[in-house]
């Protein structure tokens, strides 16, 4: 695959957070022929089914019309009482709707977890991963990438430390491998 265009969401509305810190910083470390771009999630009405019928919500159509444009899709997000935050699930739910319209299928998906505790996101992770298989989306399992502690892993201006960018740039060279053979 000569070019792989990556849609990266993250599940933080904070402007400082590490995860929006991360997911700026993916492009600059991306491989050759990788290019990401963070859709914004922020500003999507919740999911509902009546707003669908006629005219959806300018946002909505932003968003899918966005992501069905991308060949993959990282997602970058902190964990919210063991689970995926709301903003992000919301995102999921506005893109594979109305039911039979999904912008996910087929799409590959990596994901990183973040947390300045010691369980990095795991749960989030995890109930990420039970989403996306019913999304159809073929999500890299190795390696797999639980940052714990990410504000060391952190500047003071929001740039990764040499050895987060190095481990990220090998799971970046892993995914466009994966997103190659699954696209």
């Amino acid at each position: 695959m000569s070019s792989l265009d990556v849609a990266v969401l993250v599940g933080s509305l904070r402007q400082g957070a590490y995860t929006h810190s991360i997911g700026k910083a993916l492009q600059s470390i991306a491989p050759s022929g990788m290019t990401t771009e963070i859709i914004p999630i922020g500003d999507l009405p919740f999911y509902n089914p009546d707003l669908d019928e006629g005219t959806p919500p300018a946002p909505w159509t932003r968003f899918r019309q966005a992501i069905a444009a991308k060949q993959a899709v990282i997602f970058v997000t902190q964990e919210y009482n063991r689970s995926v935050p709301a903003v992000l699930k919301n995102a999921l739910d506005v893109g594979s709707r109305p039911y039979g319209s999904s912008v996910w299928g087929g799409k590959p998906a990596a994901i990183i977890s973040a947390s300045p505790g010691n369980i990095s996101g795991f749960g989030a992770n995890h109930h990420l991963r039970q989403s996306l298989v019913f999304l159809d989306m073929p999500t890299l399992q190795q390696p797999e990438v639980y940052l714990a502690q990410v504000n060391t892993l952190i500047d003071d201006a929001g740039n990764l430390k040499p050895d987060t960018a190095k481990f990220l740039g090998g799971v970046l060279e892993k995914f466009a491998a994966f997103a190659a053979k699954n696209i």
